[in-house]
């Protein structure tokens, strides 16, 4: 990208899956070998199982270790912060998660992604003493922090005032499930594009991969996509961004083509396997 842009990222989530040993990972790869190959081929990853439990230190290494220089991965948050009826009471939930180990990854450290459940509806007071919680930095690591909000109470303009304030970033997610709105709050821009498709071995038809290298590139410049969900108008004046997008859900066989083809549209090369 130029310097005017921000950079983008786009990946899947998690590396182990079986059905991507017949449509992405060569034939014979070893198992163990499943990160090295995807993160050259990719540039970013969110991991997902931090949702489900807390992973160790070594781990965290042992995936940095595991991959080339500029590859991210992005890390979702605890499901014990954010699956609780008071968010404001999640303060050590909090503590216990940044001390798992985060910080192993080093610069490879990306965006900390919280998902909400579909019957958490918006408090704004109990929202904004969560958002207080959430910390800058860990170990001198400055923290970039997303909210993947599932309930339509949070589609308000005092919503995004609430995450703007706190340099929160809100997830786009391509989805006819979840509420859909693409205005933008921190200095980032994190999409999760959920409708990939079996019969496409791009997850997406060719034109519409297109279609999300275009609004990558935009989002980078800091500009708004035309045909996108707004909860209101985007502010005139431009903001580059770093992009983060991933192929979640749908079709998750076809996420890696999805990805790939995404990251082929932008001029992506892939790298060979050490």
């Amino acid at each position: 990208m130029t310097a005017a842009a921000g950079a983008i990222r786009v990946g899947v989530g998690g590396w182990v899956f079986p059905p991507w040993r017949d449509n992405f990972y060569p034939a014979g790869l070893a198992q163990k070998s499943e990160l090295e190959y995807a993160s050259r081929h990719l540039s970013a990853i969110e991991i997902n199982a931090t949702y489900h439990r807390l992973q160790k230190p070594a781990s965290f290494a042992k995936w940095r270790d595991a991959t080339p220089p500029g590859f991210v991965f992005s890390v979702k948050g605890s499901q014990y912060v954010t699956n609780r009826r008071v968010l404001g009471e999640a303060g050590e939930a909090i503590g216990r998660f940044m001390a798992s180990g985060l910080a192993e990854l080093g610069p490879k450290l990306g965006p900390i992604v919280w998902q909400f459940a579909t019957t958490k509806v918006f408090d704004a007071d109990d929202f904004d003493a969560f958002l207080e919680l959430l910390p800058p930095q860990i170990d001198g690591l400055k923290l970039r922090h997303a909210v993947e909000v599932r309930h339509p109470s949070f589609m308000t303009r005092e919503f995004l005032a609430l995450v703007r304030r706190h340099g929160v970033a809100t997830v786009f997610a391509d989805s006819d499930k979840y509420p859909s709105f693409a205005d933008t709050s921190g200095d980032f821009v994190y999409a999760r594009l959920m409708r990939t498709e079996s019969k496409h071995k791009t997850g997406y038809p060719p034109a519409r991969i297109r279609a999300w290298a275009d609004a990558a590139r935009r989002w980078a410049r800091g500009e708004s996509v035309d045909g996108l969900p707004r909860v209101e108008p985007e502010a005139a004046k431009a903001k580059p961004r770093d992009v983060f997008a991933f192929f979640i859900s749908g079709a998750k066989e076809r996420a890696p083509g999805a990805a790939t083809a995404l990251l082929g549209e932008l001029g992506f090369t892939p790298l060979p396997m050490p």
